[in-house]
């Protein structure tokens, strides 16, 4: 090396210098204002959008969709804005902008493959779009699907239903949708008794309810929709919003939450919070508050769909209230 290199190389520091910046540490950290933590998006495609695990004897695969950003407006909307400013800074979100993930879960139980939600294909945000692509990177063919869950027919749940041909996606599957849910979307002028900003809501999935067709039927709570897989009534978010509640022989059980919650954070630790996209806010709140209880209670695996990737973990009780943790993952041995 050169003298000049060597001149512009710093000094490693010292034993005595490290104990001085340890000493200063906690000091340095208080003075430091609260704020977002400052992680980038990843240069490039980094890793395939999919995970798996064993949930007993069957095999569940988290597929993701990509992404959304939402304003922040729409979180705790009931609640003084400097209060849900102070929450989004203590827990280094962002100040303006909600970025969501988008996890599908899917079921694979002999020769049942079973899908929950379809995405929203090119028809939604730029950030989103990518279950195919994903499915295929974990080996996840769109003609071995059988059985397709639809939780609700907001975009980002049912647009993906068709391809860019206007084709459906999961030629082979059965699809399945809340009577209530179907009937609301469908309902004869609700366009023009919607918000303006919800009109395109409307078409979209009134489109994409034709489109499937007679590959679309109704499913009622408690219905299976195959064999240790279970509708589960969770309203609020929309009208007919239902979560799917999976068995396995061993006793484990795991619930797909769709958007009963929204929020990893707000929705389990501040479930009185509305949202602002839930269609009857009230009752979103009390489904939360039934739902957190109940998972917590009974163990339940669960998996939020706008969770952080992959989305799966548990409800805790901690004091009064409820905390999500995450699941931890496990290496193949």
């Amino acid at each position: 090396m050169t003298d000049a290199r060597r001149m512009l190389r710093p000094a490693a520091p010292s034993r005595r210098d490290l104990l001085r910046l340890a000493a200063l540490a906690p000091a340095l950290s208080l003075a430091a204002p609260l704020r977002a933590l400052a992680l980038g998006p990843a240069p490039a495609d980094q890793a395939p959008g999919w995970f798996r695990f064993m949930l007993g004897e069957t095999e569940i695969t988290i597929c993701s969709d990509g992404a959304l950003k939402t304003p922040t407006t729409l979180l705790g909307v009931n609640a003084p804005r400097e209060e849900v400013a102070a929450y989004l800074a203590a827990h280094h979100l962002d100040a303006q902008t909600n970025y969501a993930h988008t996890n599908h879960v899917v079921i694979r139980r002999g020769q049942r493959v079973a899908l929950v939600d379809l995405g929203s294909g090119s028809r939604w945000q730029a950030t989103a779009g990518r279950l195919p692509r994903n499915m295929q990177a974990a080996g996840l063919a769109p003609d071995e699907v059988t059985d397709v869950f639809v939780t609700h027919a907001h975009p980002d749940h049912i647009w993906g239903a068709m391809d860019d041909f206007d084709e459906p996606l999961m030629v082979n599957a059965r699809h399945r949708i809340g009577a209530d849910e179907r009937a609301f979307w469908m309902q004869e002028g609700l366009i023009d008794r919607v918000e303006p900003q919800m009109q395109q809501f409307v078409v979209g999935a009134r489109n994409a309810i034709e489109a499937l067709g007679d590959q679309l039927t109704d499913i009622a709570p408690d219905e299976e929709l195959a064999p240790g897989m279970r509708a589960v009534a969770t309203p609020g978010h929309t009208a007919g919003h239902m979560s799917l509640l999976v068995e396995d022989p061993s006793g484990a059980r795991l619930m797909a939450l769709g958007d009963a919650m929204n929020h990893a954070l707000i929705s389990v630790e501040r479930p009185d919070w509305h949202f602002g996209f839930d269609a009857d806010r009230e009752m979103a709140a009390r489904t939360r508050r039934a739902l957190l209880a109940r998972a917590a209670d009974e163990g339940l695996v669960v998996v939020g769909y706008h969770f952080p990737f992959p989305g799966v973990g548990h409800i805790i009780r901690e004091g009064e209230g409820f905390r999500f943790l995450p699941a931890l993952w496990r290496w193949p041995e």
